[in-house]
Formats: C-alpha cells, structure tokens, sequence
C-alpha cells in the first residue's frame, strides 16, 4: 500500500515545509517592523507579508483534500506532480506578494489553474471508482476496447 501513495506523503511533507517557512516569514516581518501580535496591520510591507501567509494557508487544506483524492482515484503520479507544480507556484506567489501586490497575480491564477485540474482529475477517478464498482462499467475497458 504505501508504494501507492509515497508520492503524495512526499509532497503533502513538502507543502508543510513550505507552510512553516511562510510562518517563520511573517515572524521574521514582525520582528523588522516591530509589530506584536495580534496586530495584523502595520507598513504596506508586513501586511503584504502577512496576507501572502494567511492566503497560502486557507488555501492548503484545500490542497491537501485535492491531492490525495486525485493520487488515490485518478493518478498517484500526476497528482504528486500537479502537486509540486502547485507548491511552486504558491512559492511565486509569496515572494511576488512581498515584492508588489501586483506580482502576486500570475501566480494565484496558475495555482488555482492547478486545483481546478486537481478537482477534474478528482472527479473523474471518483466517478470511475463508482461506476466501475456499484454500477459495473469499466470506462477504462470500455475505451481500450
């Protein structure tokens, strides 16, 4: 079982690696600007900083849901790679986010491009794992045939 789903463990380790490096960012920015919590406003700088964080961790368990879905029912590898894909573009999306508000764009949209393929992939792996298994159709033979 676990050679089915190592990738995805990878990643999904990946991505909370990733998580804890946007929070020790937002420590590091209080720290700069002199900010305690729990006051999340200060200099355009820090807040930028501080919304990139919050952004990317409402978005993680999101995610989380939709890369094991996807490894499980459609692809382990694809949704291992979709998933990295993911995690770097919510990279480029924090380190353009503290640059510029306007440098956050391009990213957010090739992120969110990516779950929409993760929720396809999800859906389509879970319609199959129903109709093969509760309707007895096999697409998959169905279309090799």
């Amino acid at each position: 079982m676990l050679d089915q789903i190592h990738l995805l463990a990878a990643v999904t380790v990946l991505g909370v690696l990733e998580q804890a490096y946007f929070f020790l960012q937002v420590i590091y920015a209080r720290r700069e600007f002199g900010i305690s919590p729990p006051k999340i406003s200060g200099p355009p700088e820090f807040e930028r900083i501080f919304r990139a964080q919050v952004n990317s961790s409402e978005y993680f368990p999101i995610f989380l849901a939709l890369l094991w879905q996807a490894g499980l029912f459609f692809h382990q590898g694809l949704a291992a790679a979709l998933g990295l894909l993911y995690l770097y573009a919510r990279y480029c999306y924090f380190t353009g986010y503290r640059a510029s508000s306007s440098e956050r764009l391009a990213p957010i949209y090739f992120s969110t491009g990516v779950l929409w393929i993760l929720v396809s992939a999800s859906a389509l792996g879970i319609l199959h794992f129903f109709l093969s298994h509760y309707v007895g159709l096999n697409i998959l033979q169905l279309l090799t045939a």
